[in-house]
């Protein structure tokens, strides 16, 4: 497609008029931050999803009209994910509920005695599925280069030669943002004779993603993220493993026969290719918003997005750079190449404090914490947590305002971000940095919450 297109114009997605009200009475649109965590829904997917609906019906279940039309749907959405991910011929997509779930699948279905290798930098659905029986897991310590990633899974791998291994790795930080060698990765694991899992749940979204070029084993990516907000996702890739092992779930769908035997038991051959791992009635809405946001993202063109993305990046990272209390958190330096995902901590303030300000004052909201991947943040800001509890949003109780504490703020955006949103934020951190807050704050449930008192 023509990427002539006016580079500037955001996407639209739902929500992108909503008011919510500040802790003075006022009310403001919402300047939605937080696309790390969890994407607006794209218009056109809400559109596709609505005009579906009417129709919708079992999966693989039913000879009835709908049924086939939902059963069509759902192995044709399977077939534009393949487009979207560019797999090669025999590749499998299996529909998840998310990257995690996605994830955990694959841990289930490795072989016994396999070494999964991952960096400690990972986002803790990517760290922690592992740790079961039969599996052995090397965490290795965070890079500060790509050189140095590529240098020490090199040796990881060379030091345990023996066996299948599996290195899993992101494409795109979901803390700093920065992308990360996937190719020359896999390039490295493959002459050692390993496999490769990519987590491209922030990567996906931002970025044109080939698994025909990268030449990972398999991928895995979540729908929410993709502004497809119905509870599906995927893992995609080579089907050998996944045949051979064990369904995921057991129950209909994922069994071709079951048969009493003499002695009383039950007999079971389970299906080959996806429909083993998706076993129930299968979240065909969920399957069919993947879909349709691939289409869209496909059609509106990565380079026109991805331009776009980058002079958001730029505007973000020139702002924060002029205010000196801002510390912004990366692993390859300043220069990286990253998606629209930046953390921060702020000199003088409690990082919770400090968006719960945001968004109380303001009406932005970011999110503050550890983000799900607390080791790697806590390298980042150079300790452990100095006393008490870590909270659910990974800050220490109690998070008051003015005590320290070892967690961050994260800002991030995508597609359907107006400029607005992120001149209101810059803004907003000047002023919160230089005049503080305007009201008084105090620490409930684990989160920092606007009294009606002001400051």
């Amino acid at each position: 497609m023509s990427v002539t297109t006016d580079i500037c114009a955001p996407l639209p997605v739902l929500g992108r008029d909503v008011q919510v009200p500040l802790v003075s009475g006022d009310k403001v649109t919402y300047a939605a931050l937080d696309y790390a965590a969890s994407s607006p829904a794209l218009q056109r997917v809400w559109d596709d999803v609505a005009a579906y609906a009417p129709y919708y019906g079992s999966v693989h279940r039913g000879a009835g009209y709908l049924s086939q039309l939902s059963t069509d749907l759902f192995e044709q959405s399977r077939r534009t994910v393949a487009d979207f991910l560019d797999l090669r011929e025999g590749d499998q997509v299996v529909f998840t509920r998310a990257t995690t779930d996605s994830l955990n699948l694959l841990a289930g279905v490795v072989p016994a005695g396999t070494r999964v290798l991952a960096f400690e930098t990972e986002h803790h659905a990517s760290l922690l599925p592992w740790r079961r029986e039969g599996v052995t897991v090397s965490y290795l310590r965070a890079p500060r280069s790509h050189a140095e990633a590529v240098a020490a899974l090199d040796a990881a791998l060379a030091e345990h030669p023996h066996g299948p291994r599996l290195f899993c790795v992101t494409g795109a930080s979901n803390v700093t943002g920065e992308l990360w060698p996937v190719a020359e990765l896999t390039e490295v694991a493959h002459r050692h004779g390993a496999r490769v899992v990519l987590d491209a749940a922030q990567l996906a979204p931002h970025h044109r993603v080939s698994v025909r070029e990268l030449d990972v084993d398999w991928i895995a990516f979540s729908g929410h993220k993709l502004y497809a907000p119905f509870g599906a996702g995927v893992l995609a890739g080579r089907g050998d493993w996944l045949d051979a092992a064990e369904p995921y779930l057991a129950g209909g769908g994922a069994s071709r026969t079951v048969a009493r035997e003499v002695d009383g038991s039950v007999a079971v051959e389970w299906q080959q290719g996806p429909a083993r791992h998706e076993a129930g009635s299968p979240n065909v809405i969920g399957a069919y918003a993947i879909a349709s946001a691939c289409r869209a993202l496909s059609e509106a063109g990565f380079d026109a997005l991805q331009a776009r993305e980058q002079q958001l990046v730029g505007r973000l990272k020139a702002g924060l750079a002029q205010i000196p209390e801002v510390k912004v958190l990366s692993l390859f330096g300043t220069d990286a190449a990253r998606v629209g995902v930046l953390s921060f901590v702020v000199e003088g303030w409690n990082s919770s404090h400090f968006a719960a300000a945001l968004s109380a004052e303001y009406g932005i909201g970011v999110r503050d914490g550890l983000f799900c991947a607390h080791p790697l943040v806590r390298t980042l800001l150079g300790g452990e947590a100095e006393s008490g509890q870590v909270s659910a949003c990974g800050a220490p109780e109690p998070s008051l305002p003015g005590e320290r504490s070892l967690n961050a703020i994260r800002v991030s955006f995508g597609a359907g971000t107006p400029d607005e949103h992120l001149e209101r934020f810059l803004a907003a951190v000047r002023e919160l940095v230089a005049d503080g807050a305007r009201w008084t704050y105090r620490s409930e449930g684990g989160r920092c919450v606007a009294d009606t008192r002001r400051a």
